[in-house]
């Protein structure tokens, strides 16, 4: 969707950052190539030491067992796990997501059976504010969790809604609900029952939970768990507090005095302050990590806080540059990589840095306008599937001129017609690499993130990279990236020539204008 910043820059100032601690790639170390129980495996993870080290000076490093993760292929599994991980839930629910959709009153009713049955569980739902409340006073996210509240008191249920500090007094009047979120939102997806987190790029809404493509990994492990939910509780802490009301509106949007830092909305730069004294040391590693294990495999969370740090910190950005880069280097020449997002609209920076690594063979997998969440809507956001059709068409000339057509490949990924009986849209989003020589993926990044200047600037992201080199969990990597291309098809610029494919001079105008105003989409 369109993303309008709230400061004018070109985007030419637009830099990729050097990872902190930079190094030169250099070998993995002794103690874990020795471990290694074949050739391949002290190959692969010499190639990959570089990497780590840098991963290592940016992000908390967690090392699980490969059958700690599990993936799930599809929306429909991905609502049934969902519900019936809440629904056996001992202690803790925690669910960071952008919305909830007003209309969801199955999962509700999960999440309140659960309550009902288990005196000792506690529940914390993060959401955006803008997002979560624009339908007022009609029904919204905000009216539908609140009675929540009433029903089991909020020493047991909290509700919290993260307002942006980049908008605010006339700008916040002037906007129109409908847009006003192109000034940035929480966007992390994470949903934690017990010891176990899902990480993924899917809200909590009916299609997510039906026919909108996505990814969804299960991290089975109380570190990891435990980590993400000092993230979310970290966010909650500098988010509004909803409460129910008897009123029409059915709740209340409050600013708690407990709160470790004053409204965004009254003073965003003192906000921003105590953000980043809060989130700052949650998100950097407070020491280097031992050499990691042949038998282990690695997991950073990545997280993209840019509205709340000053300075910025962020990890996620550092990380997937320095992924990029080590592609570039002799250590992890002639690697392959598959890139996806649900909107096609990678920064310059990224696709400059994905046609540099020179790859055996480069895939990349944008929806089909087809498939895209907006086809056919109404008013300015009708306009995105075609904007995104003359993005595809840019790179695809990009590839070209850097004469990598036979090595890089963009794919439309469509299932039917979105909005149409059987149709389906597409939002999954990461990265998979696979070594030289190889056929499974040994890196694989997951998460919130659609990698545009939003996600970089203006949104609140988390993801996770894993890094292994377990025969069985790579093939399981391996197979989440077939099957997410299974409705893919191969598009090359003749198909941008065809006439139904001719991007109208109202879309480049408004694509113009955006940029023009410092925006994105």
């Amino acid at each position: 969707m369109f993303c309008v910043k709230p400061r004018l820059r070109p985007c030419t100032r637009w830099k990729i950052p050097r990872a902190r601690g930079y190094r030169r790639f250099g070998s993995f170390g002794s103690q874990s190539a020795s471990s290694s129980s074949s050739s391949q495996g002290q190959t692969g993870w010499s190639a990959l030491g570089g990497l780590i080290s840098e991963l290592d000076h940016l992000s908390p490093r967690f090392e699980v067992k490969p059958n700690q993760i599990e993936i799930i292929r599809g929306p429909v599994e991905f609502y049934e796990v969902l519900k019936a991980k809440i629904s056996t839930a001992k202690r803790r629910i925690y669910l960071s997501t952008l919305y909830i959709g007003k209309t969801e009153h199955e999962l509700i009713e999960t999440i309140i059976k659960a309550l009902r049955s288990n005196s000792e569980l506690k529940l914390s739902i993060l959401t955006d504010a803008l997002r979560g409340t624009r339908e007022t006073p009609n029904p919204s996210c905000a009216s539908l969790l609140a009675p929540l509240i009433a029903e089991f008191g909020s020493d047991r249920v909290e509700i919290r809604m993260f307002h942006t500090p980049n908008l605010t007094g006339l700008r916040k009047a002037a906007v129109p609900k409908r847009i006003n979120e192109g000034w940035g939102l929480q966007h992390m997806k994470l949903y934690g029952i017990d010891d176990e987190v899902i990480l993924s790029g899917a809200n909590l809404s009916e299609d997510y939970f039906t026919n909108r493509q996505d990814r969804y990994h299960i991290f089975k492990s109380s570190a990891i768990t435990d980590y993400f939910s000092n993230i979310h509780g970290a966010i909650c802490s500098l988010s509004f507090n909803i409460l129910p009301t008897k009123d029409d509106q059915q709740y209340s949007m409050t600013w708690p005095s407990t709160n470790p830092a004053p409204s965004p909305l009254e003073s965003p730069r003192e906000f921003r302050k105590a953000s980043t004294t809060l989130l700052s040391p949650l998100l950097n590693p407070k020491s280097t990590p031992s050499p990691l294990a042949a038998s282990s495999t690695a997991i950073y969370p990545l997280l993209q806080f840019t509205p709340l740090l000053t300075p910025d910190s962020s990890t996620e950005l550092p990380a997937l540059t320095a992924i990029l880069q080590s592609l570039a280097t002799s250590q992890l020449a002639g690697a392959s990589w598959t890139f996806t997002a649900g909107y096609f609209n990678m920064t310059p920076p990224i696709r400059r840095l994905l046609l540099a690594t020179n790859p055996s063979h480069g895939t990349v997998i944008a929806a089909s306008p087809f498939a895209n969440g907006f086809y056919q809507s109404r008013g300015v956001s009708g306009m995105l599937p075609d904007a995104y059709t003359l993005l595809s068409a840019r790179f695809v000339a990009a590839v070209r001129r850097a004469n990598l057509a036979s090595r890089i490949t963009l794919k439309e990924w469509r299932r039917g017609t979105v909005n149409a009986p059987g149709g389906w849209s597409y939002h999954a989003k990461g990265l998979w690499v696979t070594l030289a020589g190889e056929d499974a993926p040994s890196v694989s990044l997951v998460g919130s993130s659609n990698y545009t200047r939003r996600s970089y600037e203006l949104d609140l992201e988390a993801n996770v990279l894993v890094v292994t080199r377990d025969a069985a969990l790579m093939r399981k990597l391996a197979a989440e990236e077939a099957w997410l291309q299974e409705d893919a098809k191969a598009v090359g610029s003749e198909e941008f020539e065809r006439p139904e494919r001719a991007v109208g001079i109202k879309v480049r105008l408004a694509m113009w204008l955006v940029r023009v105003l410092g925006g994105a989409l």
